[in-house]
């Protein structure tokens, strides 16, 4: 319970002193949270660069872990891929030949159908261009693509030669596209005539034996595609000679199999096993330094824990003391020394007109 004022004097300096304290004791407060606030500030930027760091070198360990192996790997592929260029390149060279081989007598009936031919139309006289495919096409035509021949060039003499010729005028007319179409009639025909009349009436009975000659030439030549085409297709390569190929490749796959199985376990290891020491090396490295501001910390905290129970006693004892006395609004120092000042010129005679004073000088 409240004793009633004898002294205001002594009451007003006793609740000036409290009211310092109280306020030197928050500013302490003050002060104390923010050293607080930095201090934890500083620990998390520690925790997080040995965090980073212990993440970083676990990352380019890993990197570098798996880089060996993917370089080894990559080497090995460029050696399969090697091995396997030599092999294909050895069996184009054996189907090479076996086709030669299996195609010999074909191809030296041919040499031997062609010198025939050209004694043939040698002993009668006939001009040697008499004997190429193109004469052939254009007088003697036979099969599908000698007829196409025959065609293609009947589109190219009184078709395309003649129109585009017509085309290359700058003043076209008619009369310009008659006098072009008569014209190559009369080159072309003319000399597809006279060369016909000189050549394949004279010379018939060699021109059908060579007929004959070329028929058997173009048989073999199609026996020598069809045994070419079933010697690629076949899928029989014992006959080859590959297995020292095949050999070095199995080894190749083999020793890549063997690198990826490693690569597989070192990393299952660095994940289990050396990341963890990884971390704790790093951890134990900097373990000095985190201990030190985590006591920091700490030491803080208690400080303010032990500073909160004094401010919280100082300001229920200020509430308790001179609340009841004092508004609120003048339990600051400067206001008090205004009360004291009033009390002690004898312009009021208790707290309450002391107060009532203050405010209507200052209203």
């Amino acid at each position: 319970m409240n004793q009633p004022i004898t002294d205001y004097g002594a009451f007003l300096r006793e609740a000036k002193q409290a009211v310092a304290d109280l306020n030197e004791m928050q500013q302490r407060e003050a002060a104390l949270t923010q050293q607080l606030a930095q201090s934890r500030r500083q620990l998390e930027m520690e925790e997080k660069a040995v965090a980073d760091h212990i993440s970083q070198t676990i990352k380019r360990r890993a990197a570098d872990l798996a880089s060996g192996y993917d370089k080894e790997l990559s080497r090995g592929q460029e050696r399969l891929k090697k091995a396997r260029s030599r092999r294909e390149k050895a069996k184009s060279q054996g189907v090479k030949e076996r086709i030669s081989e299996e195609t010999a007598p074909l191809r030296e009936q041919n040499r031997q159908l062609k010198l025939q031919m050209k004694t043939i139309f040698q002993q009668n006289h006939v001009p040697a261009f008499c004997r190429s495919s193109w004469y052939y096409r254009l007088y003697a035509p036979r099969r599908p693509g000698e007829f196409a021949a025959f065609l293609a060039a009947l589109l190219l003499c009184f078709l395309a030669i003649p129109y585009g010729s017509y085309l290359l005028i700058p003043e076209r007319k008619p009369l310009h596209l008659g006098l072009i179409y008569f014209a190559c009639i009369l080159v072309f025909g003319g000399l597809y005539v006279v060369v016909g009349n000189r050549t394949k009436d004279r010379y018939s009975d060699t021109i059908k034996e060579g007929r004959q000659i070329r028929n058997q030439i173009y048989s073999n030549g199609k026996k020598i595609n069809r045994i070419t085409r079933e010697i690629r297709r076949d899928k029989n390569e014992a006959i080859y000679n590959l297995q020292k190929h095949d050999d070095e490749i199995a080894q190749i796959e083999q020793m890549m199999s063997e690198t990826a199985a490693k690569k597989k376990e070192a990393i299952n290891t660095f994940e289990t096993v050396t990341k963890n020491i990884i971390a704790d090396e790093i951890s134990a490295n900097n373990k000095e330094k985190l201990d030190l501001l985590k006591e920091t910390c700490e030491f803080q905290e208690g400080e303010q824990r032990t500073l909160d129970e004094e401010l919280k006693d100082k300001r229920l004892f200020v509430t308790s003391r001179f609340g009841a006395y004092l508004e609120k609004e003048f339990l600051q120092p400067q206001r008090l020394d205004a009360l004291l000042e009033i009390l002690e010129n004898g312009t009021a005679s208790n707290l309450s007109e002391a107060m009532d004073q203050y405010k209507k000088q200052h209203a």
